[in-house]
C-alpha cells in the first residue's frame, strides 16, 4: 500500500512540475545561455553512443531478417522492413532510454547534490525561482534534443541496415534496392509517428528527472538513491507510453 501510495505522489509531483514548467516558458528568454549550455551538453553525451546504438541495429536487424527473407526469396522486402521497424520503435524507443541513462540520471544527481545540500532553499532565500532557474533549460534542451536525435538514429540505422543486405552473401540487396524499397514502404508519417514519440518521452525524462532530483532530501547516500529511482522511472515511463502512444497513433491512422 505504500508503495501504491509513494507512486501516486510521485506521479502528482512530476505532473504539478510540468505545469510550473509550461507556464515558466514565457521567461524562457532570461534562460537562453543556461538552454543553450544544456542543448551543447545533451548532444555531446548522447550522439556517439547514438550511432553506435543505431549502426549494431540496423545492421543485425537487416541480418536477421534478411537470411529469413532470403529463404523466401524475398530479400528485396528488406528495406522496408528495417527502414519502417527502426524509424516507427526501434530509434524513438532506443534513443529514449540512451537519453534517460545518460542524460537522465545526470540532471537527476545534480538536482540531488543541490537539493541535499541546500542549494535549492538558497535560490528561493534569494526570490529565484528554481523551476525557471533550473527546469526550464533542460526541460526544453531535451524537447529538442530528442526528436533530433531520432532522425539521426533513422539515418544512422537505415544505413547500418544497407551495408549488412549489401554486403552478406546470403542476402545480396544492392544498396539502390535496398532504398528504393525503403522508400517505398516508409512514408512522412511514419517517420512522423517516431518524432511525435520522441517529444512525449521527453517531457517524461526530463520531469521525472528533475522532480526527483529536486525532492531528493538526506544525506549523500540520497544522490545515489535518486538517480537510481530517477532511471527506474524513466524507463517505465517510455515503456508505457510506446504502448499507449501506438494504440493512439494506430487509431488515428498515422501507424
Amino acid at each position: 500500500m505504500n508503495t501504491i501510495l509513494a507512486i501516486i505522489t510521485g506521479i502528482g509531483e512530476s505532473l504539478n512540475l510540468l505545469w510550473l514548467t509550461i507556464k515558466s516558458i514565457k521567461y524562457f528568454g532570461s534562460s537562453m545561455d543556461k538552454f543553450i549550455f544544456q542543448l551543447f551538453d545533451m548532444g555531446n553525451r548522447t550522439v556517439p553512443v547514438a550511432a553506435l546504438i543505431a549502426l549494431s541495429i540496423g545492421a543485425v536487424l537487416a541480418l536477421q531478417t534478411g537470411i529469413q527473407l532470403s529463404n523466401y526469396g524475398m530479400q528485396d522486402k528488406i528495406g522496408g522492413i528495417v527502414g519502417l521497424s527502426v524509424c516507427t520503435e526501434l530509434a524513438p524507443v532506443m534513443a529514449a532510454i540512451l537519453m534517460a541513462g545518460r542524460v537522465g540520471s545526470s540532471i537527476t544527481a545534480e538536482l540531488a547534490s543541490m537539493s541535499v545540500y541546500e542549494e535549492i532553499a538558497a535560490l528561493k532565500t534569494m526570490n529565484i525561482d528554481p523551476v525557471r532557474f533550473l527546469v526550464l533549460p533542460r526541460f526544453l534542451a531535451c524537447l529538442i534534443t530528442l526528436p533530433v536525435l531520432v532522425i539521426y538514429m533513422d539515418l544512422i540505422g537505415w544505413l547500418g541496415g544497407s551495408l549488412v543486405s549489401s554486403m552478406n552473401q546470403s542476402i545480396s540487396v544492392s544498396l539502390s534496392s535496398f532504398y528504393n524499397d525503403l522508400s517505398q514502404v516508409v512514408t512522412f508519417s511514419d517517420i512522423a509517428a517516431g518524432i511525435i514519440k520522441s517529444v512525449f518521452f521527453a517531457i517524461a525524462i526530463s520531469i521525472t528527472s528533475c522532480s526527483i532530483g529536486l525532492l531528493a532530501q538526506g544525506g549523500p547516500r540520497e544522490i545515489g538513491h535518486s538517480v537510481t529511482k530517477s532511471v527506474v522511472a524513466s524507463f517505465i515511463s517510455i515503456l508505457l507510453l510506446d504502448y499507449v502512444l501506438t494504440r493512439f497513433l494506430i487509431l488515428v491512422g498515422i501507424l
